[in-house]
């Protein structure tokens, strides 16, 4: 049968959890490009971020902060993808309002062109009359697929062009069930 896949997303549906705003500097000036932590690609980060709550509830293991979508998550799940999946991420201690615990911003280092258009129930390619740097990305993915043979030896990963999922692999979604992960659900790919 092979590797399996899954996308790991945020449970919206976890009655009182909270919503996490928007990373900050140590100011608390809202960081400028926000969207490098979804974009597959290494970072660098020169300071410790903070991440103010926009609802207060229940602290979540996974989560996302803000509208760009930045993964959060608690030591943990931060300790299982250290272990299983080094090469593929990057972890940054974030200081979350109101918690004493370690949290971890969560960037996914890998971005990898796997999406299976034919197998997805429905792709939207961007053209020419949209945003120009982005043409032939994707603009919609209805019901995502992957082409598993593409992806080679990586355990977690972003899609090219459709950089909004975190793609894990089986033994990753194992594990962050085994350990009781709250806040994420995993849809396969």
């Amino acid at each position: 049968m092979g590797r399996r896949f899954f996308d790991l997303k945020i449970d919206v549906y976890v009655p009182g959890r909270w919503y996490l705003s928007e990373p900050t500097n140590s100011a608390g000036d809202e960081i400028e490009d926000i969207w490098q932590f979804i974009q597959g690609k290494p970072v660098e980060l020169t300071e410790r971020l903070r991440i103010p709550l926009f609802q207060a509830g229940a602290a979540l293991d996974f989560t996302t902060a803000g509208a760009g979508q930045t993964p959060v998550v608690s030591e943990r799940v931060a300790s299982l993808f250290r272990e299983m999946a080094p090469s593929d991420v990057q972890l940054f201690p974030v200081d979350v309002e109101g918690e004493a615990r370690p949290f971890f911003l969560l960037n996914v280092a890998r971005e990898i062109r796997c999406i299976d258009d034919a197998a997805c129930a429905e792709v939207q390619i961007r053209t020419a009359d949209e945003y120009t740097e982005r043409v032939g990305e994707y603009r919609s993915v209805s019901r995502l697929r992957i082409d598993k043979t593409k992806v080679g030896d990586a355990r977690v990963f972003r899609t090219w062009g459709w950089h909004a999922p975190i793609i894990v692999d089986e033994d990753i979604k194992d594990a962050l069930e085994a350990n009781g992960i709250f806040g994420g659900r995993f849809d396969e790919v």
